[in-house]
């Protein structure tokens, strides 16, 4: 062969290369990855999620593409991100954000599977028939966050010694979880006799006003409602709590790390691992009818001591043996 016929040769197989890599991204499996909150407020869930999807054999960008919908702790976005989605005729739906999220992709399509995370019971809320045969396209993991409610203030009360007055704080944007959370709340403050106050805020501005009521109402202690969008102001909440003084219990052990006197509930990215393997699972050809919705069963107690000897507490010697995490 004459050397300008193998540069031109060479030349065009080169061209090729990135139309033939284009062909490829294009026959990947696409998941949508729908979500309330912002990518910075969720790096260990996105985490679990990729070990989940990797564990069923899918690693992103290799063999898998994931189109992300992350609605910037507006809730009102989640519908719109969802009809996009199914516009891009994605292959399956993670919802994520929480119930808002789940009932989006729910809204949006009755064909493509959705994998959701929701923090209740998805039985009472309506997405899907029964935990073992969810029926329909969507099936999931439920966190068990709001049935956890009534051990989280027992925790708390055990943790703040004297405790008979709570601030309780919700987002109503999120109005089914804010309607189940204070339902519980209810139940479990009446059964320790516990006077609650029911603090709203959806704003940054709207957390300010509230600790600044609380440091007229002075509380014994704080219950943050679980959302996402306390999660996403953990840093504001944990500074609120220290400068007003007040203990401060979540569901989030997030909030517990930056400083919250502490936090129980699931471990949340496992539950996002499992979220991935469905996922995977479903890419396989598993129907989200024939997946039971699984229940998380990893549970975790964070204490921060440092927080606790700011406020002048001694966290007694059984909680400290039994938190799965004791931040000093």
């Amino acid at each position: 062969m004459k050397r300008r016929e193998f540069i031109t040769l060479l030349g065009g197989a080169t061209a090729a290369w990135p139309v033939a890599a284009r062909a490829q991204q294009e026959r990947m499996p696409v998941i949508g990855f729908l979500d309330t909150r912002s990518p910075d407020a969720v790096p260990d869930r996105l985490r679990g999620f990729r070990q989940g999807l990797k564990d069923t054999g899918y690693v992103e960008g290799e063999n898998v593409a994931i189109a992300y919908g992350w609605a910037e702790n507006q809730p009102d976005r989640l519908p719109a991100l969802a009809a996009e989605l199914v516009r891009r005729q994605v292959a399956v739906i993670t919802a994520t954000g929480g119930v808002a999220a789940a009932f989006a992709a729910k809204a949006a399509s009755t064909t493509i599977p959705i994998v959701f995370g929701a923090p209740e019971d998805p039985v009472r809320l309506g997405l899907v028939a029964s935990l073992a045969r969810p029926g329909g396209n969507l099936t999931g993991v439920n966190f068990l966050n709001v049935e956890l409610t009534a051990k989280r203030l027992e925790l708390l009360r055990e943790l703040v010694p004297g405790v008979a007055r709570v601030a309780v704080l919700v987002n109503r944007t999120n109005a089914a979880n804010t309607e189940t959370t204070l339902r519980e709340v209810e139940a479990a403050a009446r059964a320790m006799r516990l006077q609650l106050q029911i603090f709203n805020a959806r704003t940054s501005r709207e957390i300010d006003a509230a600790f600044a009521a609380f440091g007229r109402e002075r509380p014994d202690a704080v219950f943050v409602g679980q959302d996402g969008f306390f999660n996403s102001r953990r840093l504001q909440l944990a500074n609120m709590a220290a400068r007003h003084a007040v203990p401060m219990a979540s569901a989030s052990r997030d909030i517990a790390e930056v400083g919250g006197l502490m936090s129980y509930g699931s471990n949340i990215t496992d539950a996002f691992r499992q979220i991935g393997v469905y996922a995977g699972r479903i890419l396989k050809g598993a129907k989200p009818a024939d997946l039971p919705v699984v229940q998380s069963t990893k549970f975790e107690l964070v204490i921060n001591n440092q927080t606790a000897r700011m406020l002048g507490l001694t966290v007694p010697d059984k909680l400290l043996a039994a938190a799965d995490e004791v931040i000093e």
